[in-house]
């Protein structure tokens, strides 16, 4: 079944007095499930392409479809809630807050979403960091952590919302090998159960990770 469904993206970016085209017709089928590398070198346009998914941006032309909802007919509020609910990211740079701990930080996208006591938002982020081998740093604040325990405790964030699709942006570049492994183990976990993984990046040894590759060149789909 297919959680998200993507049909002849464009992107053109006005730069002054000419149009710059950094998606030129895109088609991109993810099934509920997969674990899926979007792989391509600098420029190519993949990042665009993860913005547009991740409802961060919206595309010139074309159709999107995330898990039932057509994105591509949303702007402003309804597409923000779209990206709450149903979308998690994990970005290269962590993004971490730094004045909070590691449970206030994973915990921050439900307190944005509504609806949660903060003790439901403290047993979320509890059983997450239980899951991810990070319980023992529930209280630390980023500055405190390892660069692989801040990319685990992202991860984690990701989750909490129960979200469609996780959305992750080059997630090894900031790390040296041994953490980048343990990060990469943690998505093999992390899909294992049941979680549907799209995956930016231009590393081979990342991509070769994901169950399926798609190759991005000059804003097109290349393979």
């Amino acid at each position: 079944m297919a959680l998200l469904e993507a049909r002849g993206i464009t992107k053109v970016y006005r730069l002054g007095q000419v149009d710059v085209a950094a998606l030129r017709g895109v088609d991109l089928h993810v099934d509920a499930g997969e674990y899926v590398a979007i792989m391509g070198p600098s420029g190519s346009g993949k990042s665009t392409l993860m913005h547009i998914l991740g409802c961060l941006d919206t595309a010139t032309s074309g159709t999107y479809h995330l898990d039932g909802t057509d994105v591509s007919t949303l702007q402003g509020r309804p597409l923000a809630r779209v990206r709450n609910q149903k979308v998690g990211f994990v970005f290269q740079t962590f993004n971490l807050m730094p004045r909070l701990n590691v449970e206030e930080n994973i915990a921050l996208p439900l307190q944005y979403r509504g609806g949660f006591s903060r003790r439901e938002r403290r047993g979320r982020a509890r059983t997450l960091l239980e899951r991810l081998g990070l319980g023992h740093r529930i209280g630390h604040r980023p500055d405190q952590l390892s660069g692989g325990e801040r990319q685990r405790v992202a991860i984690a964030r990701a989750l909490i919302g129960e979200p469609a699709i996780l959305l992750v942006d080059e997630p090894t570049g900031n790390l040296d090998s041994t953490a980048g492994a343990e990060v990469l183990k943690t998505f093999r976990e992390v899909h294992r159960s049941g979680n549907t993984i799209v995956l930016v990046t231009h590393d081979a040894n990342v991509a070769a990770e994901a169950q399926r590759t798609v190759h991005i060149a000059d804003g097109r789909v290349a393979a």
